[in-house]
């Protein structure tokens, strides 16, 4: 009898908001290392399904790519998924504001009340307010962008010019997936630096020579001033568009700056190396939404890489507080840049535990192989959260869902 007082007397709440890479694996961690008497975990999302970021490019140009339920996902898991937005958030009172996905805006709100939020709201595009980008550009930082953009391409006749804006590995990936499933078209590249200058000598050269393989155009050193319906006007000059695709890197979505979280400049929330909000220490953020330092104390990067060992991070500190276990920690490091160059060609660029490119570089069909095992991988991982290693459920102690439950 004595031991069981050790447990709490309601279900300490959590609540995770985001199913992308971050949120979804977060969320499935979390149901395997709590007993599920002495949690709820509810996962919210405004889509049904797992969407593969890592892919979009692909569904862009009209590949179709493998549903994933979410429902599916999480069933025996113990995860409520909830199908809404995400519209609020007050932190202070400790309720996240949903309204269902097809609801008019101001409609339908409910709020959920949590003990632990993890916050995985994620990204989306970066307009950097240049003007007709929104107007006039297409995206593939969500599914709905990357399907409108394929809209779009369907419609081009032979010989149309199309221009992709940004030379990142977004960028990169997305014109030579592009050159490749459409050659009638005619693919441009507009980079502000020159192509591939974030990579070594050798994988400089490997893309060099895909990019003309593949008959696109470079535009290096240049930068868009505004995006028009048929062009892009540069420091270089106007460039025939008729679609633009915009990659110039993300921005994190604007919920968290309009609390009291602390954020940095972007709008990232600040974290400690748990993963840990350092202003409410009841809230956590992972993945593209958190300034976490990484090696040398540079923030990490927004991509897959970082966004799922924060999660992991996250959940297991969680997990330990909760139940007054060890309190783990992830060094977190880089090992490559992998890059898919169309279907047949890849790039796997070596780095530094800090991101910088090294030597070494993988090319040609292995690393097209390579790319495709990680994309798999990834979305294994997020269903298989702890990389099917055998768990243990533990109980969650009195004492410390008293510490992280709200006071009222």
């Amino acid at each position: 009898m004595q031991q069981n007082t050790r447990h709490t007397a309601h279900q300490h709440r959590i609540v995770v908001v985001g199913a992308g890479y971050t949120g979804a694996s977060a969320a499935g961690r979390l149901a395997a290392r709590l007993h599920r008497e002495d949690v709820s975990i509810t996962l919210v999302n405004a889509e049904p399904d797992f969407v593969e970021r890592v892919r979009l490019h692909q569904l862009a140009v009209g590949q179709n790519l493998r549903p994933r339920p979410l429902d599916a996902m999480f069933a025996g898991t113990g995860v409520r998924l909830r199908l809404a937005r995400v519209t609020g958030i007050d932190v202070d009172a400790r309720t996240v504001t949903v309204t269902p996905p097809e609801a008019p805006a101001g409609s339908g709100a409910e709020d959920i009340p949590y003990d632990t939020l993890v916050y995985a709201l994620g990204s989306a595009w970066n307009t950097h307010d240049v003007p007709g980008v929104e107007k006039h550009a297409h995206d593939i930082a969500g599914r709905a962008g990357a399907l409108r953009l394929r809209d779009r391409l369907a419609d081009l006749t032979p010989g149309s010019p199309v221009a992709v804006v940004g030379g990142g590995l977004t960028g990169v990936e997305a014109a030579t997936e592009l050159a490749e499933a459409r050659p009638d078209l005619a693919v441009s590249l507009i980079s502000r630096g020159p192509l591939g200058d974030w990579l070594s000598p050798k994988g400089a050269r490997h893309l060099r020579r895909v990019f003309a393989g593949l008959r696109i155009t470079v535009h290096g050193n240049t930068d868009v001033t505004a995006v028009h319906a048929d062009r892009a006007t540069t420091t270089g000059g106007d460039v025939p568009a008729e679609a633009t695709l915009w990659t110039t890197g993300f921005a994190v979505h604007p919920i968290a700056r309009a609390t009291t979280l602390e954020t940095a400049e972007d709008g990232q929330i600040t974290v400690d190396a748990t993963m840990r909000s350092t202003s409410h220490p009841d809230v956590y953020a992972i993945g593209d939404a958190a300034r976490a330092a990484g090696p040398g104390g540079k923030p990490l990067r927004m991509s897959c890489a970082s966004g799922v060992p924060s999660a992991w991070q996250a959940a297991d500190a969680i997990a330990a507080r909760l139940t007054g276990t060890k309190l783990p920690t992830i060094s977190a490091r880089y090992f490559n840049q992998c890059v898919s160059l169309g279907r047949k060609e890849g790039l796997i660029q070596y780095v530094t535990a800090d991101d910088r490119a090294v030597s070494a570089a993988l090319t040609g069909r292995p690393a097209s192989l390579y790319k495709e095992l990680v994309c798999k991988a990834a979305a294994w991982g997020v269903a298989h959260p702890t990389l099917s290693l055998p768990t243990r459920r533990r109980r969650v102690t009195a004492e410390r869902a008293r510490v992280t439950a709200p006071t009222a």
